[in-house]
């Protein structure tokens, strides 16, 4: 039996609150990873950004250290390192200036609801409403995504607003982003997104594949600050110097619950769950369209080469999952970290009739109220630690259970078999609740 030739593939993380960069030999071993985590910026209440310089930093730390760990293992990645993919957080946006690579404002996290008297302007401005722009793009009218952050930058920060009319302005997602500054940035870096990206701002037709030019003349957004849309897996560019990693071609980029459909080998009929930050649960549609009438999304799933058959989604995405046991550790205080929710949870049988609705910034599918904000109720003398952190557990499952309903009811999916990923999935008891 032959012997396999040694390779190397690398895989950049950009999460909402960490970053990683993996390693994988041909075997898809991983022989060396890195992970940090980056600062969140709260500057006012629903508002949730991120600093685009330190995500940049971020991945350049977790390569380096990445390498030096497959290194120190014996692992010649230097020489057989044969590409790199790139997964990321969806929806958040950021634009910056063309002459010098720097962001004009920082980037608005997904999650954040800043734009919620401008969503509810354009619903009453538009004849469809909320959904006006469904047909086209698969999406209602929602802080979530980036078409109302562009406009909140466009009528908020002078800087953008001249950056547009000058002609120096480039709005991305992260990917793009990254992508842009990896291929050379301001000495000629490719300005690109791909389709599953691209169909998370709103401006997208889910049809051609193309930015929409009603949604753009609508919204009142130009075209010339988009970046080009390519597929999920072609060779986008070549990583430049000023890298831990320089000449290795970016082959694949995929938005983050994207990928875990690919990565869970998700077809026609199939599902999977991903519980992180939030909670995303993407069912593959194959290549129909299919329109939700129980609050639900349609979206791209994955088109895998230039010439490959576009796969379509239904996806119910959670704003709150994981965020809710950070918002334990990191603003209450219950608990040190995050691993020891189970332990405090199983001491007690049942929440002991308390109830938590982690609504931090609104309420996503299948409910879709941006003016929702959590609660905790049931409380009594009788409550204790362990009855809160079983109820932010239990929160998480009775909001993926909504979505699952939705989703049976619109897809007619019957077998409830489903796929899970995601940090929050090594806590034993939040996957047996679900069960």
């Amino acid at each position: 039996m032959a012997k396999k030739e040694v390779a190397f593939i690398g895989a950049i993380d950009q999460g909402t609150t960490s970053t990683r960069f993996i390693i994988y030999d041909q075997d898809t071993k991983c022989i060396g990873s890195h992970q940090v985590e980056f600062t969140q910026f709260y500057p006012e209440a629903g508002w949730v950004e991120h600093n685009p310089l330190e995500i940049l930093e971020s991945v350049k730390i977790c390569m380096a250290k990445a390498m030096d760990k497959a290194t120190a293992d014996g692992h010649n990645v230097d020489g057989l390192l044969k590409a790199v993919g790139l997964t990321n957080q969806r929806e958040t946006t950021l634009i910056w200036s063309k002459s010098t690579g720097l962001p004009l404002y920082n980037a608005i996290v997904w999650m954040d609801v800043r734009t919620s008297a401008i969503c509810r302007k354009l619903e009453k401005e538009f004849s469809g409403g909320r959904t006006h722009f469904v047909d086209t793009c698969g999406l209602p009218i929602s802080t979530y995504f980036s078409a109302l952050k562009i406009l909140w930058l466009l009528e908020n920060v002078d800087a953008v607003k001249q950056a547009v009319k000058t002609g120096d302005a480039l709005f991305g997602t992260i990917d793009t982003w990254l992508i842009w500054n990896l291929t050379g940035g301001i000495n000629g870096g490719l300005h690109v997104t791909d389709v599953s990206n691209a169909s998370r701002t709103m401006l997208m037709n889910i049809k051609t594949l193309d930015w929409d030019k009603a949604t753009l003349e609508a919204l009142k957004i130009s075209p010339g600050i988009l970046p080009k849309i390519v597929s999920n897996s072609e060779v986008i560019g070549k990583i430049e110097k000023g890298w831990p990693i320089t000449g290795i071609p970016i082959a694949g980029c995929l938005g983050d619950q994207h990928a875990a459909m690919v990565g869970q080998a998700c077809r026609k009929g199939e599902a999977k769950s991903t519980y992180g930050t939030g909670a995303f649960i993407l069912l593959n549609t194959g290549e129909e369209i299919v329109k939700s009438k129980h609050g639900l999304l349609t979206t791209l799933a994955y088109k895998l080469g230039p010439n490959a058959p576009t796969n379509y989604a239904l996806e119910g995405s959670i704003a709150i999952a994981g965020a809710a046991v950070q918002w334990l550790r990191d603003s209450l205080g219950i608990i040190k970290s995050a691993k020891e929710i189970e332990e405090l949870a199983l001491k007690v049988e049942s929440a002991g009739g308390v109830y938590f609705v982690p609504a931090f910034n609104g309420l996503f599918a299948p409910w879709w109220r941006d003016d929702a904000r959590g609660v905790c109720i049931g409380i009594t003398r009788f409550t204790n630690r362990s009855h809160i952190a079983r109820a932010v557990l239990e929160s998480m499952c009775f909001q993926v259970k909504d979505v699952l309903d939705s989703m049976h009811k619109d897809a007619s999916q019957k077998d409830g078999k489903q796929k899970v990923d995601g940090g929050a999935t090594v806590n034993n008891l939040l996957m047996q609740i679900q069960v």
